[in-house]
């Protein structure tokens, strides 16, 4: 399991020097789902962890919905990796917030998931953010759930943005779109 600054919270001047840092994949060949967020936030650059903020509601959907047993703490994302679940992000670079992506990179993102999804195999491809998904996919009216279109070998899907910021879904929500891609894997897991 890789380690964080998960023994105490990142200080002000930590998070605010994260701007542009990496968090690694949590990838491996032949997962069931992939979840792409948009970007790491400067918290999850500062920490080194997806998901890390602690208003993100990420950790507490995928439970929820059933990919884990118990809440992970985002310092335990390695975990994912037993239930055949990994995560990446459509653009590397840590930012404040995701208004400061471009679309261009927004765009070049896509191309480096795809290739991700020919070299690793999964069976889904979650893209966490509705308006990321339409602009890196040049499909300005795609809905929540699962898209007509595939990445490679993999079904898409598009899930809201887990941000606390975004207050357009509360909890109970994020579970149900959450769940229903979970349904789906198994789905295609039995068929």
């Amino acid at each position: 399991m890789r380690v964080g600054i998960e023994a105490r919270r990142p200080s002000r001047e930590q998070v605010l020097a994260a701007a542009g840092r990496r968090v690694p994949d949590v990838i491996a060949t032949r997962l069931k789902v992939l979840f792409c967020g948009i970007n790491p936030a400067l918290y999850s650059g500062a920490t080194g962890h997806h998901f890390a903020r602690p208003g993100n509601r990420f950790w507490r959907a995928l439970q929820a919905a059933g990919f884990s047993e118990r809440v992970l703490a985002p310092w335990e994302d390695d975990l994912l990796l037993k239930g055949r679940y990994g995560i990446t992000n459509l653009v590397a670079r840590a930012t404040a917030t995701a208004a400061e992506v471009t679309q261009a990179e927004l765009v070049t993102g896509r191309r480096r998931l795809a290739r991700k999804v020919v070299r690793y195999a999964p069976r889904w491809v979650a893209v966490l953010g509705v308006g990321a998904y339409r602009t890196a996919f040049a499909r300005p009216r795609a809905p929540l759930g699962r898209q007509a279109e595939r990445l490679g070998p993999a079904g898409l899907w598009v899930l809201p943005n887990p941000s606390g910021l975004n207050a357009s879904y509360q909890l109970a929500e994020l579970t149900q779109a959450f769940r229903a891609l979970r349904r789906a894997a198994a789905e295609a897991r039995q068929g």
